[in-house]
């Protein structure tokens, strides 16, 4: 059995997680907080995306007072992401945050660390604690000779302890790591030791191409462990890229359906089209469609169609002319410069 089907059960607005609840998907805004207006549009884009829940930084009053504006024109729940200061954990409660995401280590005083439980406690919104390898507490550094899976693990332990303490028990944990294998060392032993619901991420993965290779890889092993009940794919780039590659590993575990899924092929010497460039607008023009089937992208109007047979409808191309296939049988010619408007036509009025 998956250790997330026994994790314990958290409510973060209209959203469920945790006791083999879906997996959902999360990402961050990367606007200023304060501007409502471009937060809320890029929020909008996300939700579009299928992101599930969204967090937003909270350095300022200004910031805090902004949640309650944003959550007004939004549909997902918003998790507010806590430094330092334990007043913004509080002020982003008190305008509606649905989930706050803090490091008790970073927050202080155990006096401070029980204003925020009490204010948690008071509206029952959960906690994320969160424990990332760039900031493990040195002594734990020094007893492991280094930044490890085992250190990273007793810190997580030692702040949930903090707050079970104080008598909460809504919390939501993450730990997270740039080394892709010692994140997922530390996320095997979590889930052995840990009840809540886990948040897992590769942090500072990078760019949109080694960032999406490193979340993959990661993810794609703690998952398939049967760990993790929220994901986020980190990127430095438009974080609408983080929702399509969370969406692609967990349609390709088998973890979630729904949404169509692209294969294309790599291209050789008979290829007579621009199949990448065909491939790319594919892909962007599935995005809008709620579909659960295959779409093929074939470069070989020979070989295409054989190869394409696991595919529900593909196209291929020719020497001016192309293919509309369907299971691996062709349907009927096209000219190469409408496969892309046929290919449109035919998911419009998919059955």
């Amino acid at each position: 059995m998956a250790f997330r089907d026994n994790t314990k059960v958290i409510h973060i607005g209209d959203r469920v997680i945790g006791g083999g609840n879906p997996i959902l998907i999360q990402s961050m805004t990367n606007t200023r907080t304060e501007d409502v207006k471009a937060t809320v549009e890029q929020i909008h884009r996300l939700e579009a995306a299928g992101c599930d829940i969204i967090r937003c930084t909270c350095p300022t009053e200004e910031a805090a007072k902004a949640i309650g504006e944003i959550k007004k024109q939004i549909s997902i729940p918003l998790v507010a992401d806590i430094h330092f200061d334990y007043k913004m954990a509080i002020a982003a409660m008190e305008n509606g945050a649905d989930k706050i995401r803090i490091n008790p280590g970073n927050i202080g005083s155990k006096d401070r660390i029980a204003a925020v439980v009490s204010c948690a406690k008071e509206r029952n919104i959960p906690i994320r604690v969160g424990v990332n390898s760039g900031s493990l507490e040195k002594d734990l550094v020094e007893k492991y000779h280094g930044v490890t899976a085992e250190g990273l693990v007793e810190s997580a332990l030692d702040k949930i302890g903090i707050i079970e303490d104080l008598g909460y028990d809504n919390m939501v944990v993450s730990i997270k790591s740039s080394n892709v294998m010692l994140c997922v060392k530390a996320h095997e032993l979590l889930a052995k030791q840990c009840a809540y619901p886990l948040h897992v991420g590769i942090t500072e993965a990078g760019t949109v191409y080694g960032g999406n290779i490193k979340s993959s890889v990661g993810l794609g092993i703690i998952l398939n462990e049967g760990i993790g009940d929220t994901i986020r794919v980190s990127l430095s780039g438009d974080p609408v890229e983080e929702i399509k590659t969370a969406k692609m590993i967990l349609r390709t575990l088998d973890i979630r359906k729904g949404g169509i899924e692209v294969i294309a092929c790599p291209t050789c010497g008979r290829t007579r089209i621009d199949l990448i460039g065909l491939a790319n607008q594919v892909e962007t023009l599935v995005q809008n469609y709620d579909l659960d089937i295959k779409v093929a992208v074939m470069g070989c109007a020979v070989n295409g169609p054989g190869e394409a047979k696991e595919a529900d409808i593909g196209i291929a191309g020719g020497d001016g002319e192309g293919l509309l296939i369907k299971h691996g049988e062709i349907i009927r010619k096209i000219p190469e410069d409408q496969l892309l408007a046929v290919l449109k036509e035919e998911l419009d009025n998919y059955r």
